[in-house]
Parts: structure tokens; sequence; C-alpha cells
């Protein structure tokens, strides 16, 4: 499911979750994924709850929790995305918001498949620059990072992965 509660031009519920679909598909993940595209004073306060970083963020990915047998259940998890941040990245690159927001989505469901880019040594960069090709998106986030063409402290630090309960040292 897809939700808008801020509007992105030329990028409608349903060309997301046909994108959603896709990306899923190629990063093999077998549960459904929820959207949300917000504004970034509500990433703020999810940035703030779930990682204790009070500054809004691009993407944000919530794993689902696998069920008591050890299986995922149907529901891989949620992402949630900033239109506005997107449509300055967007801006800022040279593309559209909504490819932006895809880049943003794929990136999110790369979290939820598990992978983790500040931990991984590489493989997630290298999982989303293949999966980026496959579905004809502009550089990744980690790409953007590792290149130097990002400029928010986010980009360049790689955006970690946001679970249900906040992280413990």
């Amino acid at each position: 499911m897809v939700i808008f509660k801020k509007k992105v031009a030329g990028l409608s519920s349903e060309s997301l979750n046909r994108f959603v679909l896709r990306a899923r598909k190629a990063a093999r993940i077998k549960g459904t994924v929820d959207v949300l595209v917000t504004g970034s004073g509500e990433m703020r306060s999810l940035n703030q709850r779930f990682r204790g970083k009070n500054k809004p963020t691009d993407v944000l990915s919530f794993p689902s929790e696998s069920s008591p047998n050890g299986r995922r259940r149907v529901f891989a998890g949620e992402i949630a995305i900033s239109a506005e941040i997107a449509l300055d990245n967007a801006r800022r690159l040279g593309h559209s918001g909504a490819r932006e927001v895809k880049v943003l989505v794929l990136h999110g469901i790369l979290h939820l498949a598990g992978f983790d880019h500040e931990r991984d040594n590489g493989e997630m960069a290298s999982k989303e620059a293949s999966l980026r090709r496959v579905l004809g998106l502009p550089l990744s986030l980690t790409e953007r990072a590792e290149s130097g063409r990002a400029d928010s402290v986010d980009l360049q630090r790689g955006i970690a992965r946001s679970r249900r309960t906040p992280r413990t040292a």
C-alpha cells in the first residue's frame, strides 16, 4: 500500500505500487511493503523516535518482525520517504522527483531485505547499483555517498536502517 501525505508530480499511488512490486521481486522480498510519502516534519519525528536523531532524513525503513517460528510474515515492512528531501535531491541531481522517490524506495527495500551499508563492506552498495541498473534508475544513495555527490550528512554517512524498537548500545 502507498500513502501520499505529500504529493510528488508525475507519481501516482498506482505507478509507485507497480514500482514497489518490481523492486520487491528484483530484491527477492516475498512480503508486501507499505510506503509512506510524507513531509520532512513527520520524517524528523520518526527519525527522532526510532533513531534518536532530531533531524529530517530522506528515507527510513521499518522491517517487520519475524514470526515466532522464525519465518517472515507476508508483510516485509514499511518505508517512509520525505517528499521535500526527495524533490530537493532530484533538482540538485537533474532528474524528476518521481525517479528520486523510486531511488529511495529501492534503498529502503534493500534495508527490508536485511542489507546494512554501514556494516556490510560494500555488499549493499553493489546490490543497489545492480538493481538500479535493472530498474532503470539514476545513481543510488550509496553510490552518491561514495562518489561525493551527496551533500547531506545522512547521505554522506549513509542512512542507518531503522527498526520498530530503538537500538541499544
